[in-house]
């Protein structure tokens, strides 16, 4: 075996040490427990007394005749409807604003980014205080002589306030993401078209848009994801109600699992969820070549 084969070898079986470490992590966190909640669906399974019997696709016919999921898959495509066209273009209108040079835009990033980092049940708990009826969006309102709503349990506010918080919550992502591919744009193409006369709208349409087209396709792809399985915002702000009105399949799933006790039927909306948002990323990447500029 000559030098260079040995070499090879050995810097393979270095790179193979390297990256064990993940490959287990994603076997045993990602990989079995998919495998295992796909293998649930198909049962009757009680986890308090531990029985399980073979039932094949009972649990997906159920899903067909039960109103409340159907229910349930209406709220979350409603939530996705809300969410993700107000996130991403409130990230591009900051990621914009962001992008001159102003002084103290370093500040206004860190403040917009700030959340991000914040612990997705403390920005919950939080809002859920603001959002009261008596809390201090109301407050402020009252002050001004305006009755605020009972944002959590009117109407359609509950609805409305949970995608607020979770716009706000991750909206500095997305901003990040945008402002850097802003920067990326590269300035003589500006230049050239103030040279002819383009205005900013029409410079913002024919440029800036098509250089930042593989970013936008990434943001909408994880901002769509994220918005199907949302949970913790629903949890803590509104519990699912009232009644059903804010009750999404993330939550839902959890309540047939670990407050009815049916985890066969659980994992059958979960599998179904998890089919759906892989078919739904796959077609946006199969499509980007027509949404995306500078695709091969």
């Amino acid at each position: 075996m000559s030098k260079l084969r040995r070499r090879r070898n050995r810097h393979a079986r270095t790179g193979w040490v390297m990256v064990a470490p993940v490959l287990f992590g994603f076997v045993l966190f990602v990989v079995y427990p998919v495998i295992t909640v796909i293998r649930d669906s198909f049962t009757s399974y009680n986890p308090l007394s531990g029985e399980a019997a073979f039932i094949g696709i009972d649990n997906y016919t159920r899903l067909i005749t039960d109103g409340t999921a159907i229910t349930v898959a209406k709220n979350t495509f409603i939530f996705a409807l809300l969410l993700v066209p107000v996130n991403m273009i409130l990230a591009l209108t900051l990621a914009l604003f962001l992008n001159a040079n102003f002084a103290g835009r370093t500040g206004f990033r860190a403040v917009f980014f700030s959340p991000v980092v914040v612990s997705t049940v403390a920005w919950t708990i939080v809002w859920r205080y603001i959002l009261q009826d008596d809390g201090p969006i109301n407050f402020g309102l009252s002050k001004v002589g305006v009755d605020g709503a009972n944002w959590l349990q009117d109407g359609s506010w509950p609805m409305i306030s949970v995608v607020m918080v979770q716009v706000f919550k991750n909206v500095g992502m997305n901003m990040v993401f945008f402002l850097a591919a802003l920067q990326g744009v590269p300035d003589d193409m500006y230049e050239a078209a103030e040279i002819d006369g383009a205005s900013r709208p029409t410079q913002f349409r024919f440029i800036t848009l098509p250089f930042i087209s593989p970013t936008i396709l990434l943001v909408s792809v994880l901002t769509i994801a994220g918005a199907f399985q949302v949970f913790a915002q629903v949890l803590l702000l509104t519990g699912g109600g009232p009644g059903l009105s804010t009750t999404v399949l993330a939550y839902y799933i959890y309540l047939t699992a670990f407050k009815i006790f049916e985890l066969g039927y659980a994992s059958a909306l979960a599998t179904v969820l998890f089919a759906f948002i892989m078919i739904l990323t796959i077609a946006q990447w199969r499509l980007r070549k027509r949404w995306s500029f500078r695709e091969d």
